[in-house]
């Protein structure tokens, strides 16, 4: 509904200062201090006669309030205009006309950046988009559905803590670079990344100004690094002197026409404002054919930072203390799709991602034969819930008959408690739906308390040779004094088999790293840890992660898919506490981690412990015996590898 309030009239008259780029009339040929007034009047403050609880449009020069209606909306890839979705042209609803469509298709892009900049469409509309009242009422509503986005990304980002650590600083002076979002398929916007890449185009706040209100230019991305990139504003060209580096996906990143359509003004920064006397011409001369971030940029990263898993659900996961089996905990706390877990019946804790293959639903165990600690809970807390099964991770099916592991079988296998070595063992169970009990050989426990499972598709366990052809060095039986260890040999004397090549996993997904890229990697001897890493080396599907700043004996084999791997800027982005390299930390240890100086210390002293346990404590009588029994679950990647049988 239109308003002809005085207030309002006036607010017209004060905005008519502006034009139809967002930008200030006169700003050209005016200085910045000469403008400072008026920029204030423009402020969203300056309209007190519209209740705070209706957001406004500006159309036309007319100001309308948002209407109590829903519609499906669609944006005109051409021209940015936001209409009615079953209005618009063609069955993709890409184009609100069939001018827009042909004109882009001819690539007449000039048009579509002017009318962005302006936030208008070309002359030529579709009759949909002529009912100037009806479309404003359209527009306010895609304008309200707007700032509740930006409103709930605000709260989100609220909890973000500032961060310790400079990725920027430390990815410029050392000339590093991070590997790509869309490597990481797990992570917020790690399916619909796209093609975000250097030259993209952004409307940002603009820091080199003197108005006392919030002003806004245009910035193209220099250098991407995960979710960071590097910022310069448009007309600096070569000058350095005043990039910038930001998350992509905080609230303060828009879409070029994000400013025309939501009011706001376009300033040249203070630096630069002399260089060019037409800055509307020097924009769409440098926007013309350019690619900007998806209108729905913002909206997808606010449904991506949702998380299914939630507080006080419970779930099965491997019991720290005895690999072997595993317990009941209730999910104490979610971030990024990280969950801190606490054991029931226990204030201990554990650290894992919501696609871990560590964790399962309530019964898993029971379902495949793994051992398991009951619980002498008899009644749930009010608001526990067992987490329903579709939200774990699935394994691929398999098909146990015919030639299947057995018992006693060799492999070589990533060794959980030490997780830099890759060590000669024994398929020591075979359960149902594909997983295996795994022995590491040489330090098995005569119980079994130290044998973990894995599944018989697991990117840590391969055929036995597997580290010989790829010039990895092998860990033999502890105790083992026939040295260099030969698979041949060690079959013999121990009158064992090895499992046979064809069972393994030999898929390879084309994943995208690159040995010297950076990223931000869960330490899993210390899980709660999140720290600034390097790939090393690239075998494969496997990757060797380094925690820059630590020794190489702490490096961990990961596999490319592993839901601990992270991109730069994951922790600013979820609120994560990021820990730095080890060289910085001891020069700037925060005070909330005054003890991560010692973490090689705590390494040690928490493997001996933990070999410890897993030796001199019994398992419990109150656990389930291995069995068999059934579950569903499915796969991942393409590609392969080829391992030489032994003779």
């Amino acid at each position: 509904m239109i308003s002809n309030s005085p207030d309002l009239e006036s607010e017209y008259m004060d905005r008519k200062r502006q034009d139809s780029f967002g930008m200030f009339d006169g700003y050209d040929s005016c200085s910045e201090e000469s403008t400072s007034s008026s920029s204030s009047e423009d402020s969203e403050d300056e309209v007190p006669s519209i209740p705070a609880s209706l957001p406004i449009i500006k159309n036309n020069g007319q100001v309308y309030t948002y209407p109590d209606g829903k519609a499906g909306m669609a944006t005109c890839e051409m021209c940015g205009m936001v209409g009615v979705r079953d209005a618009f042209y063609s069955k993709t609803k890409r184009f609100c006309s069939v001018s827009c469509s042909r004109s882009y298709s001819s690539n007449s892009k000039k048009a579509s950046i002017m009318a962005r900049l302006q936030g208008k469409p070309p002359t030529k509309k579709a009759k949909v988009l002529q009912k100037q009242p009806l479309m404003a009422k359209l527009a306010a509503y895609a304008q309200y559905q707007a700032s509740q986005q930006q409103q709930n990304l605000a709260k989100s980002k609220a909890v973000v803590p500032v961060e310790c650590f400079d990725w920027g600083r430390y990815i410029c002076s050392n000339n590093l670079v991070g590997a790509p979002v869309s490597c990481f398929k797990h992570v917020p916007m790690g399916m619909c990344w796209g093609d975000l890449a250097e030259g993209v185009r952004v409307e940002v706040l603009n820091s080199d100004t003197n108005l006392s209100t919030k002003v806004y230019w245009i910035a193209g991305i220099v250098k991407l690094a995960g979710f960071k990139a590097l910022l310069r504003y448009e007309g600096f060209d070569n000058d350095t002197i005043r990039d910038f580096w930001c998350n992509l996906c905080v609230p303060e990143i828009h879409p070029v026409g994000w400013c025309a359509s939501s009011g706001k003004p376009l300033v040249p920064p203070k630096s630069i404002q002399n260089k060019y006397s037409n800055w509307k011409a020097f924009l769409v001369k440098r926007l013309t054919g350019a690619k900007t971030l998806p209108p729905d940029f913002a909206a997808k990263v606010h449904e991506n930072m949702q998380f299914p898993f939630k507080k006080l659900m419970r779930v099965e996961v491997v019991d720290k203390t005895h690999l072997c089996r595993t317990r009941v905990a209730l999910v104490e706390q979610v971030i990024g799709g990280r969950l801190r877990l606490v054991y029931e019946e226990s204030s201990d804790d554990f650290w894992c991602h919501m696609y871990s293959p560590l964790i399962h639903a309530i019964g898993w165990s029971r379902s495949i034969g793994h051992r398991f600690k009951r619980s002498d809970v008899s009644k749930k807390i009010d608001g526990q819930m067992d987490a329903p099964a579709p939200l774990f991770a699935k394994v691929k099916d398999v098909d146990q008959n015919g030639e299947w592991f057995k018992d006693g079988m060799k492999l070589e296998a990533i060794d959980p408690l030490n997780l830099s070595a890759i060590c000669v063992a024994t398929v020591r169970k075979v359960l149902a739906d594909g997983y295996l009990m795994i022995a590491i050989d040489g330090s098995e426990a005569a119980d079994g308390s130290d044998w973990f499972c894995y599944h018989s598709t697991s990117p840590s366990i391969f055929p036995a040779g597997f580290c010989g052809i790829n010039n990895i060095e092998l860990t033999p039986p502890r105790g083992y004094t026939k040295l260099p260890f030969k698979w041949f040999d060690y079959l013999r004397e121990t009158s064992s088999i090895a499992a046979p090549v064809k069972l393994f996993n030999k898929d390879v997904p084309n994943h995208g790293f690159r040995q010297g890229m950076k990223l931000e990697a869960v330490d899993l001897m210390d899980p709660r840890l999140v720290c600034v890493a390097t790939v090393t080396r690239i075998v494969h599907r496997l990757l060797r992660i380094h925690f820059d700043g630590w020794e190489d004996e702490y490096d961990q084999w990961v596999d490319c898919q592993s839901p601990d791997l992270y991109p730069v800027g994951w922790c600013q982005l979820t609120g994560y506490q990021l820990q730095p390299p080890a060289a910085q930390m001891a020069r700037e240890t925060p005070p909330a981690l005054p003890k991560q100086k010692k973490k090689a210390q705590q390494y040690k002293g928490q493997k001996k412990k933990s070999l410890l346990r897993l030796k001199e404590e019994p398992a419990e009588v109150d656990e389930f015996t291995f069995s068999q029994g059934i579950s569903d679950q499915e796969s991942n990647g393409s590609g392969s590898y080829y391992i030489k049988q032994e003779p």
